[in-house]
């Protein structure tokens, strides 16, 4: 069956995704590795069908709920080994999870990889205008309905915001500003997008600092485990809030200074445009100019 080359693109990411996860389980190099279940005309279909479909329906977003992995063992080439399977351990890193109270195989490497590639984030389902549901029933008898449901629709805008993030957030009196600062670039440099400070007053009248952690909803346990490992905290605060947030996108622009490049926003009836200051700093040291002629010229 000849398939574009979109699908066919995704297909091979996905194989590369288990290769890398089996490369792993094995301890070899990736060109070494052995596809056993996985390599079957069966997982093949399974990843070639979803990346049609994937191609076919062209989401502008998907949304993966928690994922159950099942607990217990699981018979596979290697012998009987436990659940999630070494693969599937891999693949799920990062990744929401819970076991569930199914013994049994609920996440197969096939599975994983395919959410890996295709989920734009993790959480509850969205407020949305259901269109279709796609229901895929499994062969084994668990005592529970054995299915996966998938819903297409287009989302509701309930507000003008169009941004849901989650807000962490914890108060610290005994750490070090250089160690709040570590903290925090720490965090940014994982992909936050926002760490900051504020100063606070704590309990026996003690002044302290409060760190901030703004990120998306699918990495909120990725980044509270990141402020409980980088800083003294025994706990830290979670919120979900809504954020308008602006359409950006980068140019780069050509200057008697060099190249510089400049984020450019739109949305709301607002548009706007701000160029990259390390970009403008950089160009300015380079030609002992202030900045302000930096900026002037772009």
């Amino acid at each position: 069956m000849n398939v574009p080359e979109g699908v066919k693109r995704n297909a091979a990411q996905v194989y590369a995704l288990l290769a890398d996860a089996e490369a792993k389980a094995h301890g070899k190099p990736v060109d070494e590795v052995h596809f056993h279940e996985v390599g079957n005309m069966d997982a093949v279909a399974d990843i070639v069908g979803v990346c049609l479909l994937m191609e076919k329906l062209a989401p502008e977003k998907v949304v993966v709920s928690p994922v159950r992995i099942g607990s217990g063992f699981v018979r596979c080439a290697h012998g009987v080994l436990p659940v999630p399977a070494p693969a599937t351990a891999y693949l799920i890193q990062e990744m929401p999870v819970y076991a569930g109270e199914i013994k049994g195989e609920m996440c197969t490497p096939t599975g994983a990889a395919l959410l890996k590639h295709f989920a734009s984030e993790y959480g509850d389902m969205p407020q949305m205008t259901v269109e279709k549901i796609g229901v895929g029933m499994g062969k084994k008898d668990f005592g529970a309905v054995n299915c996966l449901r998938a819903f297409l629709g287009e989302s509701i805008e309930d507000s003008g915001a169009n941004e849901r993030i989650f807000e962490l957030s914890c108060n610290l009196d005994d750490m070090t500003g250089e160690d709040i600062a570590f903290a925090a670039e720490k965090l940014l440099e994982e992909g936050a997008l926002d760490a900051f400070t504020q100063p606070v007053q704590m309990k026996k009248g003690r002044p302290g600092v409060m760190l901030t952690c703004l990120c998306h909803e699918g990495e909120r346990d990725k980044f509270a485990v990141l402020m409980l490992l980088h800083t003294s905290s025994f706990g830290v605060r979670c919120k979900l809030c809504e954020r308008y947030a602006l359409d950006r996108e980068w140019e780069s622009k050509t200057t008697r200074y060099g190249e510089v490049r400049v984020k450019s926003a739109k949305g709301f009836g607002v548009s706007k445009q701000k160029p990259e200051y390390e970009d403008v700093r950089n160009a300015a040291v380079k030609a002992g100019v202030p900045l302000s002629n930096v900026r002037k010229e772009i």
